[in-house]
């Protein structure tokens, strides 16, 4: 909208100033301030300590003011091993969650986004049992879906967007 009445501007100009280079100066000016804007926003890893090194992604990344935590699992850091109990494996996976936010200087009051992968879509309730300990009114947005499997022995996968 606004870059439709910019250009209807720039018209205007150009039709009362057709003998001056100033209309193209303008454009070429407003291009590059464009372009500057665009390439201008840093991404910043954030991997806390315990984390692995040499996967293909990395656990946070911070771009601008948003933080986008990759999808964890419920395995345990130290030992890779995935809970027996689901509420527990719940629980380590939302641990994992929070020492991504707080290496970025964020806390789970900051999450505007949650999305939720289950291999088992009767588990949703004993999941909103931990998830709720976590999450505190206003609760972030969050989409929960199935999915066949997970890596390892995985039952859950969570991943949040954040923002300051």
């Amino acid at each position: 909208m606004a870059l439709t009445r910019v250009v209807l501007y720039l018209r205007r100009i150009r039709r009362a100033s057709a003998r001056t280079g100033m209309v193209r100066l303008i454009i070429v000016i407003l291009v590059a301030a464009s372009t500057a804007c665009a390439t201008a926003v840093e991404k910043t890893a954030i991997r806390p300590s315990g984390f692995p090194d040499g996967r293909p992604f990395e656990p946070g990344l911070l771009v601008g003011g948003t933080l986008y935590v990759s999808g964890m699992l419920g395995s345990e850091l130290s030992t890779g091993q995935v809970p027996e109990v689901f509420e527990s494996e719940v629980k380590v996976c939302l641990d994992k969650i929070g020492l991504v936010l707080r290496a970025a200087g964020m806390d789970f009051s900051d999450t505007v986004s949650v999305q939720v992968f289950l291999t088992d879509m009767d588990l949703p309730p004993r999941m909103n049992a931990v998830y709720a300990a976590y999450f505190k009114d206003p609760r972030p947005a969050r989409v929960t879906s199935g999915a066949t499997r997970l890596a390892g022995k995985a039952r859950i996968e969570i991943a949040v967007v954040a923002r300051r």
